[in-house]
């Protein structure tokens, strides 16, 4: 075992407290092996961390938690977490009208109104029913066995008309993906099509953040070293930025592929590794007075717009927002470099066409540019074994997080249990 080794400072180093570093530290410590875990920022969670602004709860980046998350539902207690849901669908703006799509395993009703609606074929609803039997059938692990196309591909192999792709597909799931062309893998995408329609769109009632502070809950508080930036490691030693040393068993990097590569001494990998989102949140006094959406996310089918998706996200979960007040969401996707007082106004431009003139009144809490939001998953990625991420580099280095599988928490949170067990069982 690891803990046996003399002359150790800590058995496991792991660098990075975001979700894949907490799940490996929890599950090593229900192994009986207590991980020291190494945070560069001031705080745990990595990407999913929330701010309080004006007594806002501001999340960095629209995010929600999917509740049929296989991962997820083996480690968090969804209880605790006070989760507050979206309704299963979507509102989609469609140049003046709005098109409501439900998801009919959760109301069944609403699949008279699907039937009539103009958000597709009448066969292509029944290729979303179809679908919906086929990715509820396979093992999550057989979905990931498949050969994979890309998204896109798949959805026109599949039989749907573009325009429900267009109306549909293209911006609910470009904004699950973070990219708009719909390229990543088709595998991912039935994963992601089978969470949707079989669980929740939940977020917890005090931000997204409130998940990685149950996780380090769990840890003992000298577990966790903040503001603790790596320089570099080297066999069994990990350098701080500050000078410190700590001597390990075992190292696990669980932090994103641009800083796995600089310790690791790799090439940096290109901007096009990853999928990139804005996210700029507004306060209004009222939910918008033509909002239809009842708790539904809001969706753009004009997507070289500034505005993709939106969401009143104090709608769903009233404490994200002070007594009295209404927190917007608007996501942007795909912006390499972000001109702030610009896009905010163009945003409030374009939802004036939305809501009316009350939008010039919103007021600008921030704005969250996120330039390695998601690492990309093309087929060529999701269908080589040679393209990817082995979670065990040495006998004494491991890597985990979402980069090494698929994006989604749901594999930062596998890779960490994955690789805690490898270390556990030596």
């Amino acid at each position: 075992m690891v803990t046996d080794l003399p002359n150790l400072d800590s058995p496991v180093v792991i660098i990075g407290a975001g979700m894949a570093g907490l799940a490996c530290a929890v599950y090593l410590k229900q192994a009986g092996i207590h991980a020291l875990v190494l945070e560069a920022a001031d705080g745990v969670g990595g990407r999913v961390r929330t701010d309080t602004v004006d007594g806002f709860q501001l999340d960095r980046g629209f995010q929600i938690l999917l509740t049929a998350y296989p991962e997820a539902q083996r480690l968090l207690n969804y209880a605790a977490l006070d989760l507050r849901t979206f309704r299963s669908g979507a509102l989609i703006r469609e140049r003046d009208e709005w098109i409501t799509v439900l998801n009919p395993l959760q109301e069944p009703l609403s699949v008279f109104r699907m039937i009539g609606s103009s958000v597709g074929t009448l066969g292509d609803k029944l290729r979303i029913a179809e679908l919906m039997r086929r990715t509820q059938g396979l093992p999550i692990s057989e979905l990931f066995q498949q050969t994979p196309t890309t998204t896109l591909a798949f959805l026109r192999e599949y039989g749907f008309s573009d325009q429900i792709i267009e109306r549909f597909f293209r911006p609910f799931f470009g904004g699950v993906f973070l990219e708009d062309a719909l390229i990543t893998s088709s595998n991912f995408f039935e994963f992601c099509f089978r969470m949707f329609f079989s669980g929740d769109a939940a977020v917890p009632a005090r931000g997204i953040g409130v998940i990685a502070n149950q996780l380090a809950s769990r840890l003992s508080p000298e577990q966790i070293r903040l503001n603790s930036p790596v320089g570099k490691i080297s066999d069994n030693t990990v350098q701080l930025a500050n000078g410190e040393t700590i001597r390990a068993g075992t190292i696990v990097l669980a932090v994103d592929a641009a800083q796995a590569a600089t310790l690791l001494g790799n090439p940096a990998p290109t901007e096009q590794s990853f999928n990139h989102t804005t996210c700029t949140y507004f306060a209004a006094s009222n939910s918008p007075k033509s909002n239809p959406a009842q708790k539904l996310l809001l969706l753009n089918t004009h997507r070289s717009s500034a505005v993709h998706n939106v969401a009143i996200l104090s709608d769903v979960a009233p404490d994200y927002a002070p007594a009295g007040q209404t927190l917007i969401s608007v996501s942007t996707q795909s912006l390499e470099l972000v001109n702030e007082p610009v896009l905010t106004q163009q945003i409030r431009q374009e939802l004036t066409g939305w809501f009316g003139s009350e939008v010039q009144q919103w007021r600008h809490l921030r704005t969250y540019h996120i330039p390695h939001a998601l690492p990309a998953y093309a087929p060529i990625q999701a269908g080589s074994n040679a393209l990817r991420h082995p979670l065990k580099l040495s006998d004494s280095l491991y890597q985990c997080g979402d980069q090494t599988a698929y994006p989604s928490l749901n594999a930062a949170i596998q890779t960490g249990r994955e690789v805690a067990e490898m270390i556990s069982s030596q």
